[in-house]
């Protein structure tokens, strides 16, 4: 896959990832629950205000800067790699983290949290309730990928 390639996975991810969360935010309410795909997802309304877990909830202004940084770093990267032949695990795994990078930080940017709205039916309530969003699926496939992709 050419570079343009890697470049339109992360847009993609980054574009799918806004229209569903906006499609939550316009939709559903805080604390509404829908089980979906016979039952195996849960979709739900929560923002997050932190980091994962909403740690850092408290210094939301950190989480952003920490945010914004890593993604930037993450960036560089990813267009050095440009430059490389080969380490495709590598190039789709920076793909796949700055997709899910840049949906969350613009998260934290222009509404103040992070929208999350998947989380799994477990009997474990404490895994119940942690709720997720595609950026964070594609940030540990792209984190994954990173590291297969490296150890070559």
């Amino acid at each position: 896959m050419a570079a343009i390639g890697y470049t339109l996975l992360a847009v993609a991810i980054f574009i799918l990832d806004l229209f569903i969360k906006n499609h939550i935010e316009n939709t559903r309410t805080e604390g509404e629950e829908e089980a979906v795909l016979g039952g195996r997802l849960l979709i739900r309304r929560y923002h997050n205000k932190g980091a994962f877990l909403n740690a850092g909830e408290r210094r939301r202004g950190l989480v952003a800067v920490l945010s914004v940084a890593l993604t930037l770093c993450v960036t560089v990267l990813f267009l050095l790699t440009f430059t490389c032949k080969g380490s495709r695990l590598l190039k789709a795994g920076l793909a796949f983290l700055l997709g899910g990078a840049y949906s969350n930080t613009y998260d934290r940017l222009m509404r103040k949290y992070v929208v999350d709205y998947v989380s799994f039916p477990v009997k474990n309530k404490k895994i119940r309730n942690i709720v997720f969003n595609i950026s964070d699926f594609c940030i540990a496939v792209g984190a994954l990928l990173m590291v297969l992709g490296s150890a070559g």
